[in-house]
């Protein structure tokens, strides 16, 4: 079904990319190609939506499946007439595996896959499942794939704006973690916020991550 859903959160490039495992200048270019959208402004500096950052996320994933940018785009622009603004996390889109020569990107339906790229329409008998987009983003976004043990980090498009925050609290991530690392830090964010050292940890392991993967992408 067509999404009629409104956009939710707000954030700059920066923003999405931290998320989304890149940096802010690929969301940028991801934007101005279309394969993505930047739902609350499409001049500079772009403003984009939480739908729009797990568009981001599932773009990451496809292109780190193989799956070539002419496919992608070419999905997108098919999907959306049938799945709205964010196609890629409304459809139950699947990748052939990795014993194909080059990856696809294909719409499931039962136990058959149909290309929806280039090959539009070609089935597949074996395919990968994608990522759950949506409970990938509100645990942390794309760093939380490699920290199994970072629990108390949330992302929830109604609080603050849908930055990241410690878990149930409306404190942003980046803030504690900034502090944590800042001499007596520790004390400062106990004292004055009530952060356990567990979240704290918790929102320096995030940070530092996605820091290090916006800055490789």
């Amino acid at each position: 079904m067509k999404s009629a859903a409104e956009p939710r959160g707000w954030y700059l490039a920066r923003e999405v990319g931290l998320l989304a495992g890149v940096s802010g200048d690929k969301i940028g270019q991801w934007a101005r190609y279309g394969y993505i959208r930047s739902s609350w402004s499409s001049t500079i500096p772009r403003v984009y939506s939480f739908q729009d950052v797990a568009e981001a996320i599932a773009v990451h994933q496809l292109l780190d499946r193989g799956v070539m940018h002419a496919d992608i785009k070419q999905a997108i622009d098919g999907l959306r007439e049938t799945h709205g603004d964010w196609p890629l996390q409304m459809a139950q889109l699947v990748t052939t595996d990795r014993k194909q020569a080059s990856a696809r990107v294909a719409i499931r339906e039962g136990e058959t896959a149909y290309d929806v790229g280039r090959r539009r329409g070609q089935a597949f008998l074996s395919f990968v499942e994608l990522q759950e987009i949506n409970q990938l983003l509100r645990r942390g976004g794309w760093a939380l794939l490699e920290l199994p043990g970072v629990t108390r980090i949330e992302v929830d498009p109604d609080r603050l704006s849908g930055r990241p925050t410690i878990r149930d609290r409306r404190i942003a991530a980046e803030k504690v973690a900034r502090i944590a690392q800042t001499p007596n830090g520790l004390r400062v964010l106990s004292t004055g916020y009530d952060i356990s050292k567990r979240e704290a940890a918790d929102a320096v392991q995030w940070y530092k991550r996605a820091q290090q993967l916006a800055q490789a992408a």
